[in-house]
């Protein structure tokens, strides 16, 4: 059973999420903290996995408590759960070492997918040893890949020369956008070049997980318009 701890500051939001958390096989919630306090807190106290963290808390933001975890050694890994859409927060984050970031508001699905890729990571660091011994590229190539099995995935099938973080950094920006942008727009935000943010664009479309629309102007063709195709929220049940 992977124990986790729901960071919100939103006591609505981590009713929520735990009730989201608890309905996926194998995972259990163990506490719920409000404040950067609060968390730290029961992970002195409970054995804890996972954390699902929030990003903007009233006493320190997410980030910076993850960063303070990986200096202080702690052992719990870390899925940013947060309503912060601004690709230099995501980079952040990832640099800092959160595994996973999901963007509210998001379903029940969209978590499943992230939690099932946990385990499926978890799963195959256990079959590799758990970090004992040294790892092949085979074995390497397999935990790099366990967080992007499910098919719910942004980089779902990605072909060589791609990346889950290069696609996880384009989701976001179309995530975080008020309406389709073009490749030129995605490009800027993401800090891409033209040409690679095209190739993603292209990818992910292929894939269905972003819709395609035409604007037409007063002279010559129409002009690409890409928006992320997975955003509408799914009620609690």
């Amino acid at each position: 059973m992977i124990d986790v701890l729901v960071v919100d500051d939103d006591f609505r939001g981590a009713e929520i999420n735990a009730a989201y958390v608890a309905k996926v096989p194998g995972f259990r919630v163990v506490s719920r903290a409000h404040t950067a306090a609060q968390e730290l807190s029961c992970l002195a106290r409970d054995h804890v996995d996972l954390v699902l963290l929030d990003h903007y808390l009233p006493d320190e933001t997410g980030l910076t408590l993850v960063r303070r975890l990986r200096r202080l050694g702690h052992p719990a890994d870390v899925i940013m759960v947060t309503a912060a859409r601004d690709v230099s927060t995501v980079r952040t984050a990832m640099g800092y070492g959160a595994l996973q970031y999901l963007v509210k508001p998001f379903s029940f699905s969209g978590l499943r997918s992230k939690l099932e890729s946990y385990a499926a990571l978890r799963r195959t660091l256990e079959g590799v040893g758990s970090g004992r011994g040294e790892a092949g590229q085979e074995q390497v190539d397999q935990i790099f890949g366990a967080l992007r099995t499910t098919e719910s995935g942004p980089a779902c099938g990605l072909p060589k020369g791609h990346t889950a973080p290069t696609a996880e950094v384009i989701r976001h920006v179309l995530s975080a956008a008020e309406g389709p942008l073009s490749a030129h727009e995605v490009a800027a935000r993401a800090g891409l070049s033209r040409s690679t943010a095209q190739r993603y664009l292209k990818c992910l479309g292929g894939a269905g997980r972003i819709s395609l629309s035409l604007k037409y102007g007063d002279t010559g063709r129409p002009e690409h318009r890409y928006a992320w195709a997975d955003l509408r929220p799914e009620p609690l049940r």
